[in-house]
């Protein structure tokens, strides 16, 4: 059997008296799209600033190709976030920068690139995500939604990573451009070879770029399967939430929690 790309086994992680992560235990294949679903405030960007090591879990165990992480530091941590790639909820683009320096701001100083070189790695990244070499020298503010959102996929994939994090990668957009990122991050994953994680609340988002989904509810996962499985999960947890019910067990005081 295979060694997971990413490992999980009874992660925990309080902030005061509030449990955000009772008990995670979950693996991701290599090469596997993985995403996990939830309402807001159930612990989904928690759990992945945790396996980025941008927070340190209270117990448990996280494993990257194999490897203990939760304890990594200096430049072994470093070592392990080259590995990754992310693509966050609002983008995160500098507006200062022109398109080519925020898509090439990690990747050059690593790598020595001259801004030619630079450019030229940016531009090369802008086409895989179908955009034409000339929204190099663009701002962000000169860019709607959607290119946003490409651009942004296109420093995600810059260094060639093992795996990228989606923070919900369609926020913002109309249906029609979530759709044809949705396509982009497909597209982007499989000829690259790439393991993904996504975090999200959107159903049509998960539903498409899911291999497997997992549900996060008041800090567990209460339900794990393959993508086409979880509109009959006979969770009535797991089916109020994609269905979008306002009736059901997920009350108005526990979504607030």
């Amino acid at each position: 059997m295979s060694t997971p790309k990413i490992e999980l086994s009874d992660v925990k992680k309080h902030f005061g008296s509030k449990k955000v992560l009772d008990g995670i235990t979950l693996t991701v294949a290599k090469g596997e799209s993985l995403v996990i679903i939830g309402g807001s405030g159930t612990g989904k960007s928690v759990l992945l600033k945790c396996i980025l090591g941008l927070l340190k879990p209270d117990s448990g165990s996280i494993k990257i190709d194999g490897e203990e992480v939760t304890a990594l530091r200096g430049s072994a941590r470093m070592e392990l976030m080259r590995k990754f790639g992310m693509l966050f909820q609002g983008g995160a683009l500098f507006d200062s920068l022109p398109v080519w320096e925020n898509i090439t701001f990690a990747v050059r100083p690593q790598k020595g690139l001259s801004r030619k070189q630079a450019k030229d790695l940016a531009v090369e990244k802008l086409a895989a995500v179908g955009l034409t070499a000339d929204v190099a020298n663009l701002t962000p503010s000169e860019l709607s939604g959607g290119m946003q959102k490409r651009v942004a996929l296109a420093r995600a994939i810059c260094a060639n990573p093992e795996i990228i994090f989606f923070d919900e990668p369609t926020t913002g957009l109309d249906p029609i451009m979530a759709d044809v990122i949705n396509d982009l991050i497909i597209d982007c994953t499989r000829k690259l070879g790439l393991t993904t994680l996504s975090i999200t609340h959107d159903m049509s988002s998960a539903s498409k770029i899911a291999n497997h989904i997992a549900m996060l509810y008041e800090g567990k996962l209460i339900w794990q399967g393959k993508a086409q499985e979880i509109y009959a999960s006979k969770n009535a947890y797991v089916d109020q939430f994609v269905h979008g019910r306002a009736h059901g067990p997920i009350t108005d005081e526990k979504r607030k929690a």
